[in-house]
């Protein structure tokens, strides 16, 4: 016979692992499926200083297990496997397992698969992932206040990286591949204005130097083939996210970035929610994440109680 789950919550980090507690103090009995990262991009995060309630810090590791086991403690149960197919077109929503070895079905459904960073692909670059490679400016920046670091980008986000870090950061350099910034004409400005900040044009980044410590410099490399070398305490990418919506493509709403369309957590399809980074084009902290997931599953209790689920 197969299982029928109330409330199913795909993929954990703050927005998986929220959902799941407001669900369980509900009595919807969740079921998380934690997916292929359990606790999601924090988990390679090494601290935490601005989620509240943690005055000195925490690791992400650490946070995301608080979290898991605060939905345990309410009844959630949270499992460790991958959901590799939805079908929202039937009713009850039809959910495979593990690359179809198992089948359950689903009266409601939250999608919290997050948003993957997009990185060089420089093995040095995940070598010091999280030793001063970050993706995340102002979740890390505030380590690297009055050093030296990189901005590598050309677009809005990647100026808006750069003026925050040069407001706490000694020396700020963007490194941009081509001849011109992508942003907006405004962001230019304020990156141009910034005196601390250089754009360093034509260039790409060969290789992330470093030693056990973590991150020391970059070696860059200029169009016409010339390297220069940068030295850094940290490299902030900033080059667009992916959000991770392969589940749900040709079945649910998703903007021109590919993220999923939301009101109050509601998809275009009732039943199915979304919360966290996968529906977050602009903040992606944890924070946000965590208080999208409180509102899905407040919504999710909704719609199950008006439809006698």
């Amino acid at each position: 016979m197969t299982e029928r789950i109330k409330c199913l919550i795909v993929g954990s980090g703050p927005a998986g692992y929220t959902a799941a507690i407001y669900a369980a103090r509900a009595n919807l009995k969740p079921v998380v499926y934690e997916g292929i990262e359990p606790g999601g991009q924090l988990t390679t995060t090494t601290d935490i200083e601005n989620f509240p309630g943690y005055p000195d810090g925490i690791s992400g590791t650490a946070m995301m297990e608080d979290l898991k086991k605060q939905a345990q403690r309410f009844g959630a149960d949270v499992r460790f496997g991958i959901v590799s197919r939805l079908d929202l077109s039937v009713r009850p929503f039809v959910v495979e397992l593990d690359g179809a070895s198992q089948t359950v079905t689903a009266d409601s459904i939250i999608i919290a698969t997050g948003a993957t960073a997009k990185y060089l692909g420089l093995p040095s670059e995940q070598k010091y992932r999280g030793m001063g490679v970050s993706a995340c400016a102002t979740c890390d920046g505030f380590f690297y206040r009055k050093k030296d670091v990189a901005v590598v980008g050309g677009g809005d986000t990647a100026c808006e990286e750069a003026t925050y870090l040069a407001s706490i950061c000694r020396q700020v350099y963007l490194v941009v591949r081509k001849n011109y910034l992508r942003a907006s004409k405004a962001m230019q400005q304020r990156v141009f204005s910034t005196p601390n900040i250089e754009v360093i044009f034509e260039h790409n980044t060969k290789e992330v130097l470093g030693d056990d410590n973590g991150v020391t410099g970059m070696l860059l490399v200029s169009n016409d083939g010339v390297e220069r070398r940068i030295d850094v305490d940290g490299m902030f990418l900033a080059i667009g996210h992916h959000p991770n919506t392969e589940l749900v493509k040709g079945q649910l709403d998703l903007d021109e970035q590919g993220y999923i369309i939301t009101h109050h957590g509601h998809t275009h399809v009732p039943g199915v929610f979304a919360a966290g980074d996968v529906q977050d084009p602009h903040y992606r902290q944890a924070i946000t994440a965590a208080g999208s997931g409180c509102i899905a599953a407040l919504e999710c209790e909704r719609f199950l109680t008006e439809n006698n689920l």
